[in-house]
């Protein structure tokens, strides 16, 4: 029998897989950023293909030679319909994301994500899953509001960083709704390991031909490109690593403790970034985030006491359930 942890020691093991999770993010998004901006490889589709191919490879040793997880039983027909959209969506989310270091800093880019709440909800409400509240849609508002102010104070303003960023937003939100409806909700149940090896094929394959049609004849045209393989060949491990690092945080905590830990992880960003590439953060750039920030925690304690109403209302019904059983079976005796 387990031996039961203290609340002590159940709270030092949550502590040490949010670290991991936070110091494993932060180290991808400031090495991307670094590749893209200053290594002089500032080439985002080639970059994110090669990330693609190299989860690809390693999910499909650990699959199909290690044995660390199961395949799945998916027909080709459910994996062109189900798989693919998700795919293209990823690359797309990737791509975008990944073009938008090249123009923004990554302060900036930290403080845009907290639109992200009201994306995934708008998204839930156009495929079904999520009620258009008053509540709700006001809290979004202002979370739009504190981003936008946050944009309106960014010294170094570029458009076709910040259409890039937003788009990238938007192709997230659209694939994290296209997964509970075309993944979750048909019983299709992935962890990080099997995610990466049904996903990231579909999502190489995206990318190759824009990849093959934008970028590729750009580096054989780049007399003076230098690539540090070594380099490459460390950043895909850890954006791999990253992958694991969210099935330890969401397997051995919960997806809650991940977004309160991402809240803490963009603060840390803000000023890392600040420190290590000399961005600059303006007033109305902390002011906008701080109005979005608030507005982002407080749509999460709303739906935390949802959630916990939703529980409290089920066990509920099943204490009902098993007394009316238990009458039942006491008055045939």
């Amino acid at each position: 029998m387990a031996r039961q942890l203290t609340a002590w020691q159940q709270g030092m093991k949550a502590y040490f897989y949010v670290t991991i999770w936070m110091t494993i993010s932060m180290g991808v998004i400031l090495f991307n950023k670094y590749i893209l901006a200053y290594s002089g490889f500032k080439y985002p589709i080639a970059l994110t293909l090669w990330h693609m191919v190299f989860c690809t490879s390693v999910a499909t040793i650990m699959v199909r030679v290690v044995g660390t997880t199961k395949r799945l039983k998916m027909p080709k027909k459910e994996y062109v319909n189900r798989v693919i959209p998700i795919g293209a969506l990823y690359a797309a989310s990737l791509w975008l994301s990944n073009s938008a270091y090249l123009h923004l800093s990554v302060s900036f880019i930290q403080m845009t994500k907290a639109l992200m709440p009201g994306l995934v909800y708008v998204c839930g409400v156009a495929f079904g899953m999520e009620k258009l509240t008053r509540v709700t849609s006001f809290n979004m508002f202002i979370i739009a509001i504190g981003v936008a102010i946050a944009a309106y104070g960014e010294i170094n303003f570029v458009y076709i960083g910040v259409v890039e960023q937003l788009s990238a937003l938007v192709f997230e939100a659209l694939r994290l709704m296209l997964v509970q409806v075309l993944i979750t909700r048909q019983g299709y149940a992935m962890n990080p390991i099997q995610s990466l090896y049904y996903v990231s094929p579909a999502c190489a394959a995206c990318l190759a031909l824009p990849f093959a049609a934008v970028e590729l004849p750009e580096i054989l045209a780049d007399i003076h490109l230098e690539i540090d393989y070594g380099m490459l060949l460390l950043n895909a491990l850890t954006a791999f690593a990253l992958n694991l690092a969210v099935f330890l945080l969401i397997g051995k905590t919960s997806a809650l403790t991940m977004n309160i830990a991402g809240v803490i992880k963009d603060w840390m960003l803000i000023f890392a970034s600040q420190h290590i590439f000399g961005n600059e953060v303006t007033f109305l750039n902390y002011l906008g985030y701080v109005i979005a920030f608030l507005a982002v925690g407080m749509y999460n304690y709303n739906k935390l006491k949802a959630a916990k109403r939703k529980e409290a209302a089920a066990k509920a019904e099943a204490a009902a359930k098993s007394g009316s059983i238990s009458a039942a079976e006491n008055g045939s005796k």
